[in-house]
């Protein structure tokens, strides 16, 4: 029973902090907000064959937007809720170690040098998984950390450059496509 428990409870965080973020698709468009609506792109729906990775990537996701806007205070919580998915996943320390790195980084250089190892991790996870709804993209930034380069995941072909944020948001390009 206690270990129901254990498992359980990760899950069931991650899953609520996923259902906390789609409110925003439930609400009704308002026509004095044509405008706004034009500026947001949606993304598409993103299903991976295995559903511990979707709970995590959905969270990686706002994780990256959290880096490319130069938000500790949000990395770190998206971080926690990866951590938390990852020790579900057997045998993965890795991707668990990574995102604990980034909740207790002390500034945002040092959670980009985490997500770098995260992403590497989840790259190579999902490619293993496969999609079973849409694609993912990875993309490339040759310029991070003094020109040695660095990967990400994002849903869309638009680079928001988590390594840089603001300073050099749009630099990089698409490498890879994850089907």
């Amino acid at each position: 029973m206690k270990k129901i428990t254990k498992i359980g409870i990760p899950i069931v965080s991650i899953f609520l902090l996923i259902a906390c973020g789609n409110n925003e698709n439930k609400k009704q468009e308002n026509p004095q907000d044509s405008e706004t609506s034009v500026q947001i792109s949606k993304e598409p729906e993103i299903r991976i064959n295995d559903d511990v990775l979707n709970a995590i990537y959905s969270q990686y996701a706002n994780l990256t937007v959290a880096l490319a806007q130069d938000n500790l205070a949000e990395a770190k919580l998206a971080a926690n809720a990866i951590e938390a998915g990852a020790r579900e996943i057997s045998n993965n320390s890795t991707l668990a170690v990574s995102a604990a790195a980034i909740v207790s980084a002390p500034d945002i250089e040092n959670q980009r040098a985490a997500y770098s190892k995260l992403s590497n991790e989840l790259i190579y996870l999902l490619k293993k998984a496969g999609m079973t709804q849409a694609e993912l993209y990875v993309e490339y930034c040759p310029m991070a950390f003094d020109n040695k380069g660095a990967v990400w995941i994002s849903s869309t072909k638009e680079v928001r450059n988590p390594y840089f944020g603001a300073k050099m948001l749009k630099c990089g390009e698409v490498k890879e496509t994850i089907k």
